[in-house]
């Protein structure tokens, strides 16, 4: 395949034949940065965590001079969103995939392991390819630390590590490039794109983006680039404005949801949903969408609009038939999953009043049927909690308040606490319990779920990815954002 002879080719490269030289030289590499294996670097990795969030470009463009732009080899399709990110990535890595493009894609937070976040053609960087990427960063990490600029961020290094691994090892045709947090001084803004992506603005992150709609729509807008199409399912007035504003100084063509282009809603079974679509320069009749719940027509409407875009601006060719293939075959892990049916078990990582709103709205569907609902959900401390629970309280017959194993983790009894008056205000009210321990939590949840029954296990996707590697796996997921 191509992505294997270019890695070959690469590896050749500065390795005399019969001779151990590259070996050799990695294992000095090794011992100089402290590395010893793949644990050890995921370990300096997650460890910087320690140091926070710090938006701004200074130390990735500092970064990226010492690695020599690895970034400008590459284009990139960048999204940015309160939700639906992740689902967009996945459709615009099946399509691109089936079209036989090679592909990157960048996303966060993982859900079972690190290596989740850095995929290309839909597979995991390899651990011992991290290693060597990591070997090579760690001093220069090291280097900035000392300098006025301190240490880059765990997330800054994981941005980094992608961008070394897209642009000096795989060499995709494509990089779908996930926002971590906000957009105009997030990591990732480092990259020129030929397609921007604003999924939707909500309330979330809003201690560090802005305390109104519009101010945290001004910093998603923030990845808009000179000249660059943007795409965007935002239907917020005040949101709307402000991407508005921002594409017209940048003579950037806008492609709005419900103006440019739109979709109309033919049939819904679980995963497999019909949508005919049009846009401005085609229309797509029965497209399979394979993600469950309403909002993700809604993503996959978007990232139709992007490929249409590629098509347009960049000469992207695409088959109609393997096109429907890669959005029916769409997967996103922890985002309306079932991961059990005896008892029936779904996972689904809404964290903020948007969230939960789109998984109250899809759970009302035919394909989630059921005698009783039981939830579970954990929090970190600083999401919008109330306007969580305002829209799934009303749905559930009983709730567990669990805390996710994290360091920002909200008590269970604290989230127990906000819900309980607006619990009280529901008829019938929702039988309500308190178990900080996730894994006992999760027994309590089973041995209540009977045939019929639907237990949904949401919240902070740190949670679920706790839930799902346990009960896919029965072992402990990696921890990390």
């Amino acid at each position: 395949m191509v992505h294997e002879n270019r890695i070959n080719n690469g590896d050749c490269q500065g390795r005399e034949c019969g001779g151990n030289l590259e070996e050799a030289a990695d294992l000095a590499a090794g011992a100089e940065a402290g590395l010893a294996g793949y644990r050890e670097a995921v370990e300096w990795i997650t460890g910087l965590v320690s140091f926070g969030i710090k938006p701004g470009l200074k130390r990735m463009e500092r970064l990226m001079d010492m690695l020599d732009h690895p970034e400008r080899r590459l284009k990139f399709i960048h999204v940015a969103g309160t939700n639906g990110k992740g689902s967009t990535c996945a459709f615009l890595t099946k399509a691109l995939l089936a079209n036989g493009y090679d592909v990157g894609t960048f996303t966060s937070p993982y859900i079972e392991k690190y290596t989740n976040r850095i995929q290309y053609n839909g597979l995991d960087i390899p651990e011992t390819e991290l290693l060597k990427l990591c070997r090579r960063l760690k001093p220069l990490v090291e280097e900035i630390a000392g300098t006025e600029l301190e240490s880059p961020t765990m997330f800054e290094v994981s941005t980094a590590l992608a961008l070394m691994y897209y642009g000096t090892v795989t060499y995709p045709d494509y990089v779908v490039w996930e926002t971590g947090l906000g957009g105009r001084l997030d990591s990732t803004n480092i990259v020129t794109p030929v397609v921007c992506v604003i999924t939707n603005v909500g309330h979330d992150h809003m201690e560090i983006l802005g305390d109104s709609l519009s101010k945290v729509a001004a910093e998603k807008a923030g990845i808009i680039k000179s000249g660059v199409p943007v795409v965007t399912a935002c239907d917020q007035q005040e949101v709307l404005e402000v991407i508005r504003a921002k594409a017209a100084e940048l003579q950037s063509p806008l492609y709005e949801l419900g103006r440019q282009f739109s979709y109309e809603v033919r049939s819904v079974e679980l995963n497999r949903q019909m949508i005919h679509w049009t846009g401005p320069f085609c229309r797509y009749e029965s497209l399979t969408v394979g993600l469950n719940g309403p909002h993700q027509l809604k993503n996959a409407s978007v990232a139709m609009m992007v490929l249409e875009v590629l098509r347009q601006y960049q000469a992207l060719v695409v088959e109609e038939e393997h096109l429907y293939a890669g959005f029916a075959e769409a997967r996103w892990p922890g985002r309306l999953e079932v991961v059990s049916e005896n008892p029936r078990i779904l996972l689904d990582g809404a964290h903020n009043p948007e969230g939960a709103e789109s998984l109250a709205r899809a759970l009302e569907g035919p394909a989630y049927a059921r005698r009783k609902l039981h939830l579970m959900m954990g929090m970190i401390s600083t999401k919008n909690h109330t306007g969580y629970l305002e829209h799934i309280l009303p749905i559930a017959d009983t709730v567990i308040f669990t805390e996710p194993d994290f360091h920002k983790k909200l008590d269970a009894a604290k989230l127990a606490e906000l819900a309980m008056p607006l619990a009280s205000r529901i008829t019938p009210q929702p039988a309500i319990f308190i178990e900080p321990d996730w894994k006992k939590a999760l027994e309590r949840l089973t041995a209540l779920t009977s045939p019929g029954d639907l237990a949904v296990v949401s919240g902070t996707l740190y949670l679920i990815s706790d839930v799902r590697t346990w009960i896919l796996y029965h072992t402990d997921s990696e921890k990390g954002w």
